[in-house]
């Protein structure tokens, strides 16, 4: 048979699975061949012993494998009933293992080869073994060279692979049955004989071998009738048994509800007969939670230890009650009653005790060696007594021990009556869970002593051990804790040793391992752990960790697959490391499939090999996405993802790849690109702490890679788990002369929590002591160990695998003595009714109740006949809770006196003095008796508060209500009168309204059915006064959001007490609150207050003069507090602006946010992309605490600063954070600009511009470019460029307002395109540039036509000669701006007699010949590109009349002007002529009629004449002829027309000169012509 491939590659793999005493199964292959003496048919060896030495032989094996088997089967007992068929297969293999021990002697096997053998195949088969059970057919079908493969591990159990101990006990029983089956039907493998003479020898064998079996058939044959065998197996049936009982009532427990119930008797006390002068025991064990209180009866009289010093020893230890009675004599013959009780109910259990005399002689030693005898006796069939007393003596005591050293405990065990060859079942406990033998611990029994024996202790031994013996079907058992110190440190001061190394996970390459935090840290803070591993088989230890973890988790990578490996766990501190801690159990790296695979499909024995098998690749389909895929674990070291196998993925297996994504990106990695996983379960490393990211899950096949699985919720990679809060209310109460038991409330929402540690300390010392090493779960430790009569303080701590909580409050200080004392009686005894054969009594209670709580009264009474009382007898065998009580079948008209008795935890007490007679008669009615315990409590100047219990007695029917009265106190009977009109269900009432000053009496009266009832005793009289030094509760929220109510009691006696109540009702009990009690203080502390707290809560203070006072929560008030709790638990640093980011010169980058109030300890961490950034060359810090302005700066950004920038404030308790987040275009877009500020300020060292170019339409519609310029000097040039081509200026800029312009008037079209403007001088130059062309020219353009129309006037109405016009002005007109015009809402349509025109900047409407139709509203629209603005006017009414006249006058006035007479042209303003000339002037004139024509010279008519000759042709033309002109010629002439529509004068100036006068005239003008018009 080959080996597989993995195995051959890992050949000292098995090495990690066994000590020195095993072997790798390749060497033990190798030996078995090599051995003479081998389990086959064919082989040569030969004995020559005798067949009886032989039998005799395997008797011997036989019975011992049958014990054997019966020790393994006892610890099987979780199998539960399918279990019950082991008993005879194992009875029937033990048989055939003997014949196989015989067997093998015939067929000449040494001595030492058969019990080597056998011991190696009947060896514990582990967990990872397969079953392999071969018929014989299936045998005979193995190849002939196939060798069994034997197991020989005998000392090292390997731990951790199975999920819990359950399973681990469950394969043990299981191999049980299949190791001895194996051993007796697996066929044994044969090897070929090659010679012939080897083939002879083994025939001769074969004959041998048949004559043995038939003798072998025999003796199994009388071995079957044997009564050794019968018994046997009874034996082993009845042990079975009683395992699977007691399994299934301990897993019951286990499984117990842990709310309150009430008592329940475990093991009930038996009725024991016994000589008179012997001892008794009674023993009980009672359940339930709170832990009930036990007490002893006897004939219902509590037994009183102290009334009998040494008669009685009543012992409570660990749930165990006894009663020891010593010496008993004849009274003690008795009915003996134990009494259960808790808050949920009393419980009891009887048991009777006769006391015999001995008439004849006996012997004195049997009494002094306490000898007792049972109450009766029987022998069984099988020899086994009906009855057992078990009993123990010289039993171990509270022992403590230190690590490292060895301790044994034990007891011895006697058992009547005594059945030889039958042992009892002895079984060890630590903290309820069984002890099972290891190389740490091993429990031995001696026949009547039983020991468990510690060579090495450890902290992890620490627990509470029990020791129980079952005898048949009775059993008892005993129980004392253990302590464990830690060693001493190598290192003074360094940190104790860890505890409890577990391996919580395991696969392929990673073990996670769990450990327990040491109670001692060495004098200062551990600082984490350094874990190391060993792999199994080698002495070598690693260290795991460079950094010490805090965690208490640690995933060990790096791994071997399919090795084993150990670990232990070292503490540090600044002082040094210390002592590691107990190795762990050997754990294997392997996948959890594989692992599974194992486990269900067991093979043959384990030999240390993994099993690697390779299916044959199959057509497949491509598997579907892995369902309900979540993150179960997430710390700051690892994540573990969990899922589910996909529905589709055919029918070979399927591998799965893990992927993960950045959140914000959508980038997904793939985690397990190498090494695919097999199990639905997978731990990613090397994340980035605080970072978070998302998962998925793909499966793969050989059909291929399937879909992803829907992705898991966002995951923040750091620890989960908080370190739990400190524990509250720590409570030390006496226990004995050397312990304490300590009580406190759980830590508050405390996660995953391992346990608590207990510490003590000397009153005044300041040195604390741990009292436990092993953290203790529950709230509730008793410490021992303690000085008698010294005072101790004590404190607690909560752990978890985050860390160690705050130490507790330190609690009260406490004298270490025996616990509390009995109370003391209750008094005044009153009779509250009467019946014919019963009587209701009242009392009131102790003054002291022993320092417990009265947990119930007893009441007795005697009959008293002419004054002469007789015997005392009992009312009540239980106890009563109430201070009333109906005593029942009384005698009429009896005289009866009473006496009543108080109970607490430590007894009862005296009873009280007798009560006067009262006699038994009828004297009540159908209503109700009288309330009673009426108490006044809370008296104020104005108010008090009443309170009482209802009437022991209700009357016919149920009380449905109460009626409170009251008077003063000095008040007649008559005056009473009622505070409420309605019966009040509730058994209090606030008194409101009364009088200060004035003494008050109130009584109370129940109501039914029936009527109204006695009133009760008077309370009172108490005068309505707030007295002096009067306290209130005050209501608190403290820094932790914790609500509560407290109060506070100067006049405290020391056997007051703080009683809280919600609605006067003792709120002991309540889960929703928590009360402290710290000297004259008390606090009661709401742990989630919500609508279920609403109500009145009071504190009372007892032993007092009625102190007390009460605090209303209603709705409002419960908003308010969980408001101002919601602040206190969670402050925050106000902040007046979040983290912001800007810009500032030269590109620096500035980050910065505003807190409203920073003290001077304020801390400011700066955050970036999860990790702590500090002040250096980068970055800049600052931090103003006056302002609480917090900086920091950048100088420049470059691309890995892209991220999550955040500020984390810590002033005091308060923290603050804001964060900004720089990513992508954002990021970009903020480097841009700061790239853009730093270029900006080196363009700023030279002239530059302030404000660039940009453009504006004045008010005047011009266009105006404009920029700001600075830093200029005179040299420095400006240049202004349009298309590229300069423009000249005319004007020169002086820069002294900065400001540079171009105005632009009446800008176009021709005027689009780029504009530019150039500074420049010896320091540099700098432009800006505008696009005036497309979109932006347009832009500009749009805002020109706006405000060309927002220059338009109002429209004006006009009359002209051809009609009437309508116009506006603008500053100037565009043909970009479009006009529009509408008559009465509707557009106008455009025609020869109406038209729209622009004329320079007017804009007009002209209607010729307007008619009536031309009447109403016209508006004129002037449309910008974007917007459209309106100019109305109304032509209509008058505006037309008007319009319209002026008009009819305008084309009148037009035909005049258009026909009167008027002259042309033709005559000049003046003629200079020459003296003896003729003078020639032709003038056109017209008119219509034609005009008339005459001539003027010098004003005055002119006539023709020879000289002057003057004509008037065709209606058209003048002439004007001089036929020599002369000095008198000259003058002024005018040529005056004239027809009926008017007429006109044009003048001319005729000047005649003579030549040689012209010099010496000068140059003397003569006077112009002008025309006139008429």
């Amino acid at each position: 048979m080959s080996l597989p491939f993995y195995q051959r590659s890992h050949q000292h793999y098995d090495l990690s699975y066994r000590n020195k005493d095993l072997r790798t199964t390749m060497s033990h292959y190798q030996q078995e061949k090599k051995r003479s003496a081998v389990y086959t048919h064919g082989s040569t060896a030969y004995s020559s012993r005798s067949s009886a030495a032989r039998r005799q032989e395997a008797e011997a094996f036989s019975q011992a494998s049958a014990t054997s088997y019966q020790q393994q089967a006892s610890q099987a007992y979780s199998l539960g009933a399918s279990s019950s068929s082991w008993h005879s297969q194992g009875s029937e293999v033990s048989r055939k293992t003997a014949s196989a021990y015989d067997y093998g002697y015939s067929h000449g096997l040494t001595d030492s080869s058969l019990l080597e053998d056998y011991s190696s195949k009947l060896s514990p088969q582990t967990k990872r073994a397969k079953r392999s059970l071969l018929s014989g057919e299936e045998t005979g079908s193995l190849p002939g060279n196939y060798l069994v493969p034997i197991y020989s591990g005998r000392q090292v159990h390997i731990g951790g692979i199975r999920d819990s101990e359950e399973e681990r006990i469950k394969e043990a029983a299981a191999y049980i049955a299949q190791k001895t089956l194996l051993a007796s039907e697996e066929a044994i493998a044969a090897s070929k004989q090659t010679t012939a003479s080897k083939q002879s020898t083994a025939s001769k064998q074969s004959t041998t071998s048949k004559q043995t079996t038939s003798t072998l058939q025999r003796e199994e044959t009388f071995e079957k009738k044997s009564r050794n065998i019968a018994i046997r197996e009874k034996a082993e049936e009845l042990s079975l048994k009683k395992t699977l009982e007691e399994t299934q009532t301990y897993h019951g427990k286990l499984n117990e509800d842990h709310l309150l119930h009430a008592p329940e008797f475990i093991i009930k006390p038996r009725s024991h007969t016994v000589w008179e002068k012997e001892n008794v025991k009674l023993h009980c064990s009672v359940a339930g939670w709170p832990e009930p209180r036990l007490t002893w009866y006897k004939n219902q009289v509590p037994i009183n230890v102290h009334a009998n010093p040494g008669k009685y020893i009543i012992e409570s230890r660990y749930g165990m009650h006894t009663l020891e009675i010593s010496k008993c004599d004849f009274e003690d013959t008795a009915q003996y009653r134990a009494s259960a009780m808790n808050v949920q109910g009393e419980l009891s259990a009887y048991a009777s005790v006769v006391v015999k005399r001995y008439k004849g002689e006996l012997d004195e030693s049997l009494l002094r060696g306490g000898v007792s005898m049972p109450l009766s006796f029987a022998v069984t069939p099988y020899g086994y007594a009906s009855k057992f007393e078990i009993h123990f003596d010289d039993k171990f005591d509270v022992s403590f021990g230190r690590e490292g050293e060895t301790m044994s405990l034990g007891c011895r065990v006697v058992i009547t009556p005594e059945i030889k060859h039958f042992q009892p079942e002895v079984q060890w406990y630590r903290n309820g869970a069984p002890v099972s033998p290891s190389k740490w611990v091993q429990p031995h029994w001696s026949g009547d002593r039983a020991t468990l024996t510690f060579s090495h202790l450890n902290k992890e031994d620490e627990g509470l051990y029990t020791i129980r013996v079952r005898m048949g079907e009775y059993y008892e058992q005993y129980s004392a804790y253990v302590f464990v110190r830690d060693a001493d440190a190598e290192i003074e001061g360094a940190p104790a040793a860890p505890l409890d190394v577990v391996s919580l996970d395991a696969n392929k390459d990673y073990i996670i391992i769990s450990w327990k935090q040491p109670a001692v840290d060495g004098g200062s803070p551990i600082l984490g752990y350094f874990i190391d591993k060993c792999e199994v088989g080698t002495d070598t230890w690693s260290q795991c960790n460079d950094t010490p973890v805090k965690f208490a988790r640690f995933p060990v990578t790096g791994l071997i697959e399919g090795r084993s490996y150990v670990f232990r766990v070292r503490a540090v501190n600044k002082t040094g490391i210390g002592l590691p801690s107990r190795v762990s159990e050997p754990v294997a790296a392997l996948d959890p499939a594989e692992k599974a695979r194992l486990k269900s499909h067991p093979s043959a024995p384990w030999t240390g090999q993994i099993i690697v098998t390779e299916e044959e690749p199959t057509e497949g389909v491509i598997p579907g996405p892995p369902t309900d895929l979540s993150v179960t674990e997430a710390t700051r070291s690892y994540v573990v993802l969990s899922w589910k196998p996909p529905g589709q993925r055919g029918h070979e297996g399927i591998m799965y790849f893990v992927e993960k994504c950045d959140v914000g990106a959508e980038n997904w990695q793939r985690v397990n690109t190498e090494l695919p996983v097999k199990s639905p379960r997978f731990a990613l490393f090397d994340l980035v702490e605080g970072k978070s990211y998302r998962f998925r899950v793909r499966c793969s096949n050989s059909a291929g890679v399937g879909e992803p699985s829907e992705t898991t919720e966002v995951t923040v990679v750091g620890d989960k788990l908080d370190i739990p809060k400190a524990p509250g209310k720590i409570i030390p109460s006496r226990n004995t002369d050397t312990s304490v038991v300590v009580s406190w409330e759980e830590s508050r929402d405390a996660k995953e929590l391992v346990g608590y540690y207990i510490e003590a300390s000397v009153v005044g010392s300041g040195k604390w002591e741990p009292c436990n090493n092993n953290p203790v779960k529950g709230s509730r430790f008793t410490c021992h160990g303690l000085t008698t009569a010294q005072s101790y303080i004590f404190r607690v701590r909560a752990v978890n695998a985050a860390g160690l909580s705050e130490y507790s409050q330190d609690s009260e200080a406490i004298e270490v003595k025996a616990a509390i004392a009995v109370p003391s009686a209750p008094y005044d005894i009153t009779c509250l009714e009467s019946f014919r054969d019963s009587m209701v009594l009242g009392w009131k209670q102790p003054d002291t109740t022993g320092g417990a709580e009265i947990t119930g009264y007893y009441v007795n009474y005697r009959e008293v006949i002419g004054e002469v009382p007789g015997k005392w007898r009992e009312a009540n065998i239980k106890a009563i809770s109430d201070a009333a009580y109906k005593i029942s079948n009384l005698k009429e008209n009896t005289v009866y006196q009473f006496q009543v008795s108080a109970m607490n935890i430590a007894g009862l007490g005296a009873p009280s003095t007798v009560s006067e007679c009262f006699k038994c008669e009828e004297w009540t009615i159908a209503v109700p008796g009288p309330p009673h315990s009426v108490k006044l409590s809370e008296v104020r100047k104005n108010s008090l508060v009443l309170q009482w219990k209802p009437p022991v007695y209700s009357g016919r029917t149920p009380v449905t209500g109460y009626f409170v009265d009251l008077k003063e106190a000095s008040a007649k009977d008559d005056q009473w009168r009622g505070l409420n009109e309605a019966a009040i269900v509730n058994k209090y009432l606030r008194v409101q309204g009364l009088k200060e000053g004035t003494s008050y009496v109130f009584r109370v009266r129940a109501v039914n059915q029936a009527g109204v009832g006695k009133p009760s005793d008077l309370a009172g009289p108490v005068v309505a006064e707030t007295r002096p030094g009067t306290k209130e509760v005050v209501v608190s929220v403290d820094d932790d959001g914790v609500i509560s109510l407290n109060f506070e009691c100067d006049q405290m006696t020391p056997k007051s007490e703080f009683v809280w109540s919600k609605d006067y009702v003792p709120t002991d009990d309540s889960p929703r609150l928590e009360v402290e009690n710290k000297g004259n203080k008390t606090k009661m502390t709401f742990k989630d207050l919500g609508t279920d707290d609403l109500g009145t809560y009071s504190c009372d203070v007892t032993d007092t003069d009625g102190i007390a006072s009460s605090y209303l929560i209603d709705e409002e008030e419960m908003k308010r507090l969980l408001a101002l709790s919601q602040e206190h638990k969670f402050p925050t640093v106000p902040t007046k602006s979040e983290l912001a980011v800007e810009i500032l010169e030269k590109g620096q980058v500035r980050f910065w946010m505003q807190a409203e109030k920073l003290s001077g300890n304020a801390k400011v961490s700066y955050i970036f992309n999860e990790k702590e950034i500090f002040e250096g060359p980068k970055y800049k810090m600052h931090i103003d605490r006056n302002t609480g302005i917090i900086e920091m700066f950048m100088e420049k950004l470059q691309d890995e600063d892209e991220g999550t920038y955040t500020f984390q404030i810590q002033d005091g308790k308060a923290t603050g954070h804001s964060t900004l987040v720089l990513i992508g275009d954002v990021y970009k877009k903020l480097q841009k600009e700061a790239e853009f500020q730093r270029q900006e300020w080196i363009r700023k060292q030279g002239p530059h511009f302030a404000e660039y170019l940009s453009w504006e339409v004045t008010g005047e519609c011009n266009v105006l470019l404009k920029c700001k310029v600075a830093n200029i000097k005179k040299e420095t040039h400006i240049v202004w460029y349009k298309d590229e081509r300069e423009i000249s200026v005319d004007e020169k800029h002086d820069f002294k307002d900065g400001i540079c312009t171009l105005l632009i008037t009446e800008f176009s079209k021709k005027d689009a395109g780029f504009y530019e403007v150039i500074l420049k001088d010896d320091r540099g130059k700098d432009k800006s540039r505008l696009k005036l062309v497309d979109e932006a020219f347009q832009d500009l353009m749009t805002e020109v036509c706006k405000k060309i129309a927002l220059s338009a006037t109002d429209l004006k109405i006009q009359s002209t000669a051809e009609g009437i016009r309508l116009y506006s002005f603008v500053c100037y007109y565009l043909d970009d701006l479009k006009v529009n015009w509408s008559h009465n809402g509707t557009g106008i349509k455009y025609t020869d007699r109406v038209k729209s025109g622009v004329t320079g900047e007017q804009i007009w409407l002209q209607i010729n010949e307007p008619t009536p139709n031309d009447k109403g509203k016209y508006v004129m629209e002037l449309f910008d590109g974007k917007t459209g603005h309106q100019k109305t006017v109304d032509l209509s009414g008058q505006a037309f009349d008007e319009a319209f006249a002026e008009f009819q006058r305008l084309k009148q006035a037009a035909i005049a002007e258009k026909n009167r007479a008027r002259v042309l042209g033709g005559l000049p303003d003046v003629v200079t002529i020459q003296e003896g000339k003729a003078l020639n002037l032709t003038c056109n004139v017209w008119g219509d009629p034609p005009p008339e024509v005459s001539w003027l010279k010098n004003e005055k008519p002119l006539t023709s004449d020879d000289h002057c000759s003057l004509k008037f042709e065709a209606g058209k033309t003048a002439f004007f002829t001089i036929s020599g002109v002369s000095t008198a010629d000259s003058g002024k002439y005018g040529l005056v027309v004239k027809n009926k529509y008017g007429s006109e004068t044009s003048d001319f100036t005729v000047s005649v000169f003579i030549p040689e006068e012209e010099l010496r005239k000068g140059a003397t003008e003569p006077p112009k012509g002008n025309q006139k018009s008429k």
